[in-house]
């Protein structure tokens, strides 16, 4: 019987169907589902209605004024999802037999990494404008499970975890400062020691952040541990609080370009800093890179140095110290 229901459905459901049960399933309700593919709400209903009929049980349930998929429509997910991203690495295979470089390029990046990955992004895409990009932003924590999923083309992290199998390339310097309000006492102040620094409100990213692990590397390796005061989801917001004046940070210096040059923020001369590490793009090893997926790695470990500011025009005009003759680490 079972075989004879699945021949069923082979033979009644459509793809523009099970797209579009995908479609309101991640948009969450069919208004939403309507305007993503430009049908109207009575057209997306008809055609989940008719797969349901195919199926033979319901696919959605409301529960108050939420949808939800049942049992059943989890499972027809699934499957849907399954086909439709089959197909689209076959339009990609396609694609790559002909030569050319276009199609899907998913890429998944960690929030500090939003300073400069969109630019990036939009110069390669005027380069191949029949590329369509899916860009994902996520913290360490979430980048790591959709490494393990294999959810991307590629994943863009500053510390590689070196407990999973990847390859990765390491592509632009990733400059790590102690930062603080402008009018902070500790800001001008030459040769600050650690000691000193770690007696301070201390601003934190999200446990799990490359940042906070390099940092906390540096205190331990001093048997010193920071005055944590506050844990914050990302480097907007911790900006925000140290322009409050609620403490001091580590961020990237890609991430604090702005609020330096408008004399917002300032670079605080603290020993061991800046902290140089690097921007590294990374996928599974043994994974197959489809030719979109090549091109843009090879566009960053390429050409990204020469596209991206690293930081040091910046530190050099805020009157900081650079730290070429400097520890870093």
């Amino acid at each position: 019987m079972e075989v004879l229901h699945v021949n069923h459905l082979v033979r009644h459901a459509t793809l523009r169907q099970l797209q579009i049960l995908v479609t309101v399933a991640q948009a969450g309700g069919y208004t939403r589902a309507a305007d993503v593919l430009h049908l109207t709400q009575p057209t997306i209903s008809m055609q989940l209605k008719k797969l349901a009929d195919t199926v033979g049980e319901p696919l959605f349930e409301r529960v108050g004024k939420r949808l939800h998929l049942t049992a059943v429509g989890e499972r027809v997910l699934r499957a849907a999802e399954d086909i439709l991203d089959r197909l689209g690495q076959l339009g990609d295979e396609l694609d790559e037999l002909q030569g050319q470089v276009k199609g899907r390029l998913r890429i998944a990046v960690v929030t500090t990494a939003t300073a400069f990955i969109p630019r990036l992004l939009g110069i390669f895409l005027q380069r191949y404008p029949e590329v369509t990009p899916s860009l994902t932003v996520v913290n360490r924590a979430r980048a790591l499970r959709r490494l393990q999923d294999n959810e991307d083309d590629l994943v863009v992290m500053g510390q590689v975890p070196e407990s999973m199998d990847l390859e990765a390339h390491a592509f632009l310097d990733n400059v790590l400062v102690m930062v603080a309000a402008a009018d902070h006492p500790l800001a001008g102040r030459k040769g600050i020691s650690l000691e000193r620094i770690a007696r301070e409100p201390f601003l934190v990213r999200e446990a799990g952040s490359g940042t906070q692990q390099a940092v906390n590397r540096l205190f331990a390796n001093r048997g010193l541990t920071p005055n944590y005061a506050m844990e914050l989801g990302g480097a907007e917001a911790i900006k925000h609080a140290l322009m409050a004046g609620l403490g001091v940070s580590v961020l990237s210096v890609n991430n604090v370009e702005l609020e330096l040059q408008a004399g917002r923020l300032a670079v605080l001369d603290v020993e061991g800093f800046p902290l140089k590490r690097a921007w590294y793009v990374v996928h599974p090893r043994g994974k197959h890179l489809s030719r979109v997926s090549r091109t843009f790695l090879d566009f960053l470990v390429r050409e990204a140095r020469a596209l991206v500011d690293t930081g040091t025009e910046v530190l050099g005009n805020g009157g900081a110290i650079w730290g070429g003759e400097r520890g870093g680490a």
